[in-house]
C-alpha cells in the first residue's frame, strides 16, 4: 500500500540529502546525546504573556532577520536565559 505523502520544502531537502548520501552514521552515544538534546527542547507548556507592543515589534524584527518565527525566537531566548547561556 503506497500513500501519497506531501513533504514540506525542508523535509524534501532532507530526503534529497539522505538519498545523495550526505548524512553519515553516528555511534550510539552520539545518537543518544542528540536525541536527549532534541527532547530537552520539546515545547510542552503554554505561556500567555502581555508585553510592550514596541518590545514585541523589536523581537519580531530580530527573529525575521534570523529567518525564524518570532515565537520560536522568544522560546529560544527564554530557554537560554533559564539555563544561563
Amino acid at each position: 500500500m503506497s500513500r501519497n505523502i506531501k513533504l514540506t520544502r525542508q523535509e524534501k531537502a532532507i530526503e534529497t540529502a539522505l538519498l545523495k548520501g550526505e548524512y553519515a552514521p553516528v555511534d550510539a552515544k552520539t545518537f543518544k546525546d542528540v536525541a536527549h538534546a532534541v527532547a530537552s527542547r520539546k515545547k510542552d507548556a503554554v505561556l500567555n504573556l502581555r508585553i510592550n507592543r514596541a518590545d514585541l515589534a523589536s523581537l519580531k524584527e530580530k527573529a525575521n532577520a534570523l529567518g525564524v518565527r518570532y515565537q520560536t525566537f522568544i522560546a529560544e531566548l527564554l530557554h537560554r536565559y533559564a539555563h544561563g547561556s
